[in-house]
């Protein structure tokens, strides 16, 4: 009998039972320092622990790549799911899964049939494998982030790229030009998030824009933003000092401390007020429903809101301000057809995301790095996994 998709395709070949299971697999004790040969990771649980792991280094098969992962972002997500388990009803930890997305590396190794790839080639890593079989209507059309059967790296169950030794598809890598670090390379994960937000939301040249957001993804939202010509910006958060970091990264930008305590609509007041006057566009980078409502009340007749962040599962909004000023909601999920150009930006100097990384640690601080990147107290951006 011949054997179905599932069983032969990336949800086998990348099936994270095969490193659980392993005899190699195991869980370092605190504090441990396992040798540089040693494949190490970091990985969280059900029980909302995040801890070191030592798996087995795997061995290139045919149409795969073996890489020194030289640099990962902690994401949001990352965090989110070590913390909280989930995101929505479908990205559930269920059991050692782990972490890392945003990353990129060197060629160590390559498997039968790779030919567009030689050890100590340069790499940012897509973290989203799609089937990409032509009778999949997701990927034949372009828009493979919605592939049913896509192996997302670090979305449970699958493990992630923040390890010493990854295995990835070979199609999925991008070469890195010579001027672009590893670090740039990792960066360009969340600089796809953003230039799917500004493709999708249709940006244009002069355009009145609010950012909701000075995290990492509305910061390079607001990068983007900027090299699109978007003009005037406006940028909200709770804290000052993301908000001062933000002014640093583009000086033009206009600024708007969220008060606690404030409504919807007066926070919308003090937004159109730095701008000058209603907006056409907003990117909403944090998925929070207040922030959600200053963004719609923020908007010009006919404006839009553009959803890039993630929140809870359901979520109010004000319906008859939306229809009687024909603004439109619209959202993102994850991005399709954007590392190219992404890296053709960092390469080009038309976006600079070097300062967004505030804090860096080794692999074997991976534990330390979460914890920092989880505590807003600490100040960081964006911290990074280096190796």
């Amino acid at each position: 009998m011949p054997s179905t998709a599932t069983e032969v395709g990336n949800a086998a070949i990348y099936d994270p039972k095969k490193v659980l299971q392993h005899p190699q697999f195991r869980i370092l004790a605190v504090g441990e320092k396992p040798p540089k040969t040693a494949n190490i990771a970091a990985f969280y649980n059900p029980a909302h622990e995040i801890h070191l792991v030592e798996k087995p280094r795997p061995t290139p098969g045919p149409g795969q790549v073996l890489l020194h992962v030289h640099a990962t972002g902690i994401c949001g997500s990352d965090v989110h799911f070590w913390q909280h388990g989930r995101i929505g009803d479908s990205m559930v930890v269920t059991d050692e899964c782990g972490s890392g997305h945003e990353s990129a590396g060197e060629v160590v190794e390559v498997g039968e049939g790779v030919t567009q790839w030689k050890i100590g080639d340069r790499v940012a890593i897509e973290a989203g494998v799609p089937c990409s079989q032509p009778a999949c209507d997701a990927c034949r059309t372009g828009r493979y982030n919605a592939c049913p059967d896509v192996v997302f790296f670090s979305t449970p169950p699958f493990h992630g790229t923040l390890t010493r030794w990854h295995l990835h598809p070979a199609q999925w890598l991008h070469r890195l030009p010579d001027a672009v670090s590893y670090e740039e390379g990792s960066l360009c994960e969340p600089l796809a998030v953003a230039l799917a937000g500004i493709e999708r939301s249709g940006l244009r040249l002069g355009d009145p824009l609010l950012v909701c957001g000075a995290g990492p993804i509305g910061l390079i939202s607001l990068l983007s933003a900027r090299a699109a010509g978007a003009e005037p910006i406006v940028i909200t958060d709770l804290f000052q000092s993301r908000l001062d970091f933000a002014k640093k990264l583009v000086p033009g930008v206009h600024t708007v401390l969220i008060q606690r305590g404030t409504t919807s609509k007066e926070q919308a007041e003090q937004v159109k007020a730095a701008a000058g006057g209603p907006l056409k566009l907003a990117l909403e980078c944090t998925g929070v429903e207040s922030s959600v409502h200053t963004a719609i009340y923020s908007m010009a007749f006919g404006g839009k809101v553009f959803i890039i962040g993630v929140g809870k599962n359901e979520q109010l909004f004000p319906f008859m301000h939306l229809s009687a000023n024909e603004i439109d909601v619209s959202f993102q999920y994850r991005y399709a057809n954007q590392y190219p150009k992404a890296i053709r930006l960092v390469a080009g100097g038309l976006i600079n995301i070097r300062p967004l990384v505030t804090h860096r640690f080794a692999l074997e601080d991976a534990v330390a790095a979460f914890h920092v990147a989880a505590d807003p107290s600490q100040g960081a951006i964006k911290v990074q996994i280096q190796d």
